[in-house]
């Protein structure tokens, strides 16, 4: 009997743990995942968006309008922080990190400082926001690769 051929790939299964973890997002317009992986495929980190712990989700407006502190803007940590925060090791130095949503310039300086050098991201939807713009300029001044989530249009079904 030969190998089954029809397995996910590494960039398939690492997207699919970022994606999953999205779920776990309360928030009712964004569900972002993230999901740090070592030079050898080993995962190291996951998050996804959502508030502080301690902070109550129900207590906090998911509103994305209006006054400042009264938006959920100011209280959800970003997927890619919460896997940042999340990792318990040493360091992250060289590692991957798979995201659902392009990171925003916060993120991007996370992801910089703790060492990450390649993020792969399956959305660009804020492309042409300045966020996302000064991104792609820290990424490109430090060296920090990116590129987009190349998908064979898989559909995965889990029944839990």
């Amino acid at each position: 009997m030969s190998k089954r051929e029809n397995y996910i790939n590494w960039d398939e299964y690492f997207m699919g743990i970022a994606l999953l973890s999205a779920e776990r997002s309360k928030d009712p317009n964004s569900q972002v995942g993230a999901c740090i992986v070592s030079e050898d495929n080993k995962i190291l980190s996951i998050g996804y968006n959502g508030f502080p712990i301690g902070c109550s989700d129900d207590e906090i407006s998911w509103e994305r309008e209006g006054e400042f502190a009264k938006t959920k803007y100011p209280y959800v940590c970003h997927a890619e922080l919460n896997a940042i925060l999340n990792y318990t090791g040493t360091s992250l130095k060289g590692s991957k990190i798979y995201v659902a949503l392009f990171p925003c310039n916060e993120c991007a300086k996370a992801i910089i400082q703790s060492g990450i050098k390649e993020v792969i991201y399956k959305s660009d939807k804020y492309k042409d926001t300045d966020s996302v713009k000064v991104s792609k300029k820290l990424f490109d001044m430090s060296g920090v690769k990116y590129k987009q989530y190349n998908s064979r249009g898989i559909k995965l079904e889990i029944d839990i």
